[in-house]
């Protein structure tokens, strides 16, 4: 089973509009809170050879901004005033009488002071040191719509296909390679069939579906909500028809997507996991919620840093303690743990009920980690790390999974990756090795078959080289599967997906025959390529 974590990152165009409260100011604290972490932490882990492929969304606003020349005059600014508020931070607590709180002031002026070295040694360029990651296949960048247009309620179909278009125009500007992936904003998808928005609009017998703009456009696999999966009704719409919930749908497989006339090809929906998200995304009941974490609602005047802790739920803002950076990171890793066994427990139900292989989808806001959630990209680094350590009757016995150590090849899903440890030639290299040691077998190995113009096939060497001992028959069936698999998803657009394996138990990776992705979404209206019946939402087959 694969994880695939999603960070959209997406700001409304402030430059030139001022400085605060909704000015350049929001797009500073953006690149100090959220985007200067996370480039800190992908260091940190490429270092540390600990793969994290993450796949960051990036508007085609957001990426503009970033890219301009007055970001870099506009962050230097806001940074040697954040600078110099937090150096007067000391005197103006020990006027107040809050010497207690002088640590944490010490602790904010060397983290903003290190960040803006980032910066600095990044040559004030997040846009080339994100595409630098890419690159490396450390990440995957997707892209969004041109200026985060809610497409499902855009009037003129060709309203859609420019913001789709001009996106990806820009993405492939700006990061130098077309996106593969696309975020709906606001996760919003409309599936193709009969257009009655209401409220006095023209009603049109048919209209095409979200799913065909993006294939236009040369997406491959964008991101959706759980409940669309389930077939809850059209929200906000008038006469919306309730329909069953299917308990055949899962929110962890890649769902191919097929409209009426059949023109999307490989498109894929990776589904929102409720479970993981609640975990991350909910205050009250998540992480963020800790009482160790940093307080985001109170700040001293007039520096502006933040020097207390959540405490508790109820508690009330005059009521918060002192914040502790080092419970703070106990905690964050004490998360990722948790984290990862939520990931892990995941992948070994749906194993124990014998499904199918799927993948386990976790998609936020870039700007929840390291921006709201203060110690979020701390945890983000250490669920990688716990996902790589090597679990108790799991993987080899070096202390390490066998979750790829070097950069990231974004060119494989983990699928691949798995079935390349069972590709043939590998196969017939045991069997060599086999054979040079002795065959178990009762029966003399057959002497190698030649072909007419004297080479000798893999499937020949496999036979011949271990006989017909069991190993020899397990050896043929994981070939034989390995090709069925080849045949199947050798072309598939998700083999460019990002994503990281939870189950490292080669045992069971070899028992499984994975069909990823399978065709399982039919259009909403018309006749359907699969010849299911069309209705008002996403559909199974």
């Amino acid at each position: 089973m694969d994880f695939v974590l999603t960070l959209h990152g997406h700001l409304p165009y402030v430059l030139h509009h001022g400085r605060w409260p909704h000015g350049s100011v929001w797009l500073c604290e953006g690149a100090l809170d959220s985007y200067l972490p996370l480039i800190e932490a992908l260091q940190a882990l490429e270092r540390e050879h600990i793969a994290a492929p993450i796949t960051l969304g990036i508007t085609p606003v957001l990426a503009n901004q970033l890219a301009h020349p007055s970001f870099v005059s506009e962050f230097e600014t806001y940074m040697e005033r954040r600078l110099e508020s937090a150096a007067h931070a000391p005197a103006s607590l020990a006027q107040s009488g809050d010497l207690a709180l002088k640590p944490i002031a010490d602790f904010w002026q060397r983290r903003l002071q290190r960040l803006y070295n980032l910066f600095r040694s990044l040559d004030d360029d997040l846009i080339g040191t994100l595409r630098g990651f890419e690159a490396r296949g450390v990440i995957d960048i997707i892209s969004s719509a041109a200026t985060h247009g809610f497409l499902p309620l855009l009037a003129r179909d060709e309203s859609i296909r420019l913001q789709l278009h001009v996106g990806a125009s820009e993405h492939q500007r700006l990061f130098g390679r077309a996106p593969t992936g696309c975020w709906l904003p606001e996760c919003a998808y409309r599936p193709a069939g009969p257009w009655n928005p209401g409220y006095g609009a023209p009603v049109k017998p048919y209209r095409v579906g979200i799913e065909q703009h993006l294939a236009a456009a040369g997406y491959h696999y964008f991101f959706v909500d759980s409940h669309l999966v389930h077939g809850g009704p059209a929200l906000g719409y008038p006469d919306a028809a309730e329909e069953p919930l299917p308990s055949s749908r899962s929110p962890y497989t890649a769902y191919r997507v097929a409209s009426a006339d059949g023109n999307t090809g490989d498109l894929f929906a990776l589904v929102r996991d409720p479970r993981s998200s609640r975990q991350v995304w909910s205050r009250a009941q998540g992480y963020p919620g800790d009482e160790w974490y940093l307080e985001f609602h109170k700040i001293r005047w007039p520096d502006g840093l933040r020097l207390w802790r959540v405490t508790g739920p109820q508690v009330d803002l005059g009521a918060k303690r002192q914040y502790d950076p080092e419970a703070a990171q106990t905690s964050a890793r004490n998360h990722a743990d948790h984290f990862a066994s939520v990931l892990r427990e995941t992948a070994a139900t749906r194993a124990r009920g014998k499904a199918r292989e799927g993948v386990v989808t976790a998609p936020f806001d870039a700007e929840l980690f390291g921006h709201w959630w203060f110690e979020g990209v701390d945890f983000l680094a250490n669920v990688y790390r716990r996902l790589t350590i090597r679990q108790p009757g799991h993987g080899n016995g070096s202390g390490r999974s066998r979750t790829p150590t070097g950069p990231w090849r974004l060119k494989h899903s983990a699928a691949v990756r798995r079935r390349a440890r069972y590709s043939p030639r590998r196969l017939a290299r045991c069997c060599s090795r086999k054979a040079l040691i002795g065959n178990s077998s009762s029966r003399p190995a057959k002497p190698p078959t030649t072909r007419t113009n004297g080479s000798t096939s893999i499937a020949d060497r496999l036979r011949t080289s271990c006989g017909r001992s069991p190993t020899a028959r397990s050896m043929m069936r994981r070939y034989r599967a390995w090709r069925r698999w080849v045949r199947r998803t050798a072309s598939s657009p998700m083999s460019c997906a990002v994503s990281l394996p939870l189950s490292h138990d080669c045992a069971a990776a070899q028992s499984q025959t994975r069909d990823h992705p399978r065709s399982l979404l039919s259009a909403a209206a018309g006749k359907p390529r699969d010849g299911t019946s069309g209705c008002g939402a996403i559909r199974g087959s």
